[in-house]
């Protein structure tokens, strides 16, 4: 054997000494080795526990701020309650433990000896609830004060009325869950600030012939049948007097609003001649109450009332509270009061509304029948608790629900004498289940103070929330089901002073 191979020999049983050395003397080390961080937070000579509780208390004080988003002047919140947000804090500490521990003790001491010189970063992985993230997404697009509105269309007594889209913004929804979660994973940063990122886009164009092929009905008779009971609903007879290419020449005009007459044949028989036949329960109720000296919010609440009082709805059908209240004008009898819009209160024509439907979605909930959309407001509401208001604006955003029963119901509303109620009445079935809903507040948003001139409004304030709303079914007594209905965040109202 040359003298070459002897050399390598020794320096290999050196190494090999030297190893086994370095691995007795860590060997009873139970803290995590140099230079390793978990997301950018140094965890270095920490024990798995000590690692644990800093990460955890770290992520505790990131989940009670909240994420703040602009555009221009429009401002609203995120709380990390809402998108459900799992941190694997147990997985990363494993990992970084583990560094320089998993392998042989040759690939274990020289990562332990370049520890000292490398930086070893373990991500922590997370997950998030996608399907809240788009729902929240989706509600603070409707909120934007320039949001596109898409045309729409609703049958007022025997006209056809379709109102034009209107250009505005949409949110690069794909770009905004980007920035939201890049907020999320730096856990060390409690800046929380976002720009909504959104384009400006044209609404869709009119498609009449799907408008007409939706309208359009043949009139059929109401009618009962036994053994099963089944309610058949009656339909009005809907026929369009223009042609589409007459239709299409009016839509060139470009105008806003677009009147088209109508042909409508009432049928011989309805369900409302049944009476209490067709609808002998009451389902349920609910009642709100409201300011009656207000004299304007009461005149939109009782013509609000009086659109929606005794419409029917068919079982498998949907209903649409914008359809079926119409559009909110002067000329249809509404009249401007306080309503938040653009995220401040102003005036506007139909203010108050909001409180019909926010009770007719009370009394949809209590009937567990399916909601099919349904948006928060952007402050509280002072007629019903956190999470159980229904807002709505005039092709933006609408309250629709379906009914999922077997039987149609019929929708009883009433504003009276400061208190607005709204009943369903339909037939009760056997797999009919109790329901309790229950809201509570989550966290409070404090309330800013802001300066204005002599001469402007000042107010209060009021301090904003984040809610949570459930839904608990009983069957005689004895609790089926509890899911989460909604998690909303309500921003504050900030106090507003005279400059001294």
């Amino acid at each position: 054997m040359n003298k070459k191979w002897i050399k390598i020999g020794i320096l290999v049983f050196i190494l090999f000494i030297f190893s086994i050395a370095f691995s007795l003397i860590n060997i009873g080390n139970e803290r995590i080795y140099s230079n390793i961080s978990i997301q950018q937070v140094d965890v270095a000579g920490k024990t798995q526990n000590e690692v644990e509780e800093s990460l955890n208390k770290l992520l505790r004080e990131k989940n009670l701020n909240q994420i703040n988003l602009k555009h221009n002047d429009f401002q609203t919140t995120i709380s990390f309650e809402q998108l459900n947000i799992d941190y694997d804090v147990n997985k990363a500490i494993e990992s970084a433990y583990g560094k320089g521990r998993t392998g042989n003790i040759l690939t274990n001491n020289y990562f332990i000896l370049f520890s000292y010189f490398i930086k070893s970063d373990i991500p922590l992985n997370y997950n998030i609830d996608e399907g809240a993230l788009n729902n929240v997404i989706s509600d603070i697009e409707s909120k934007l004060p320039d949001v596109k509105a898409e045309s729409s269309y609703y049958v007022d007594g025997d006209n056809l009325i379709i109102k034009s889209g209107k250009k505005g913004v949409v949110i690069k929804k794909e770009d905004l869950k980007n920035r939201i979660k890049s907020v999320i994973s730096n856990i060390q940063s409690f800046d929380n600030e976002i720009d909504i990122p959104v384009e400006e886009i044209e609404p869709e164009d009119i498609d009449i012939e799907s408008i007409v092929a939706d309208v359009k009905e043949e009139p059929k008779d109401a009618f009962i049948s036994e053994n099963p009971l089944e309610i058949h609903i009656e339909k009005k007879g809907i026929d369009i007097t223009n042609s589409i290419d007459e239709i299409k020449e009016m839509l060139k005009e470009h105008k806003d609003e677009y009147l088209i007459p109508l042909k409508i044949t009432e049928p011989s028989v309805t369900v409302a001649s049944f009476g209490d036949k067709a609808f002998t329960d009451k389902l349920s109720t609910f009642s709100t109450n409201y300011d009656a000296s207000n004299i304007n919010r009461n005149n939109n609440l009782v013509l609000a009332a009086e659109k929606l009082n005794g419409v029917i709805v068919n079982p498998g059908e949907e209903f649409s509270y914008n359809k079926t209240i119409g559009e909110r004008t002067i000329s249809a009898g509404f009249k401007e009061a306080k309503a938040y819009a653009n995220g401040d209160i102003v005036l506007d024509v139909g203010g108050g509304i909001c409180q019909l439907s926010s009770t007719l979605y009370n009394a949809v909930l209590l009937s567990n029948l399916d909601v099919v959309e349904r948006h928060s407001h952007y402050f509280k509401t002072a007629y019903v608790a956190a999470g159980r208001d229904a807002t709505v604006s005039w092709g933006v955003v609408d309250f629709r629900f379906n009914n999922t029963r077997k039987y149609p119901i019929k929708i009883e509303a009433k504003a009276e004498d400061g208190v607005v109620t709204v009943n369903l009445l339909g037939i009760k079935q056997d797999d009919d289940l109790t329901v309790i809903i229950d809201s509570k507040e989550t966290s409070v948003i404090e309330r800013e103070a802001e300066k204005v001139k002599s001469g402007e409004k000042t107010r209060e304030g009021e301090n904003g929330c984040t809610s949570e709303t459930y839904k608990t079914l009983l069957k005689n007594g004895v609790i089926v089901s509890k899911t989460l209905v909604s998690k909303d965040t309500y921003n504050a109202l900030s106090k507003r002073t005279i400059e001294e």
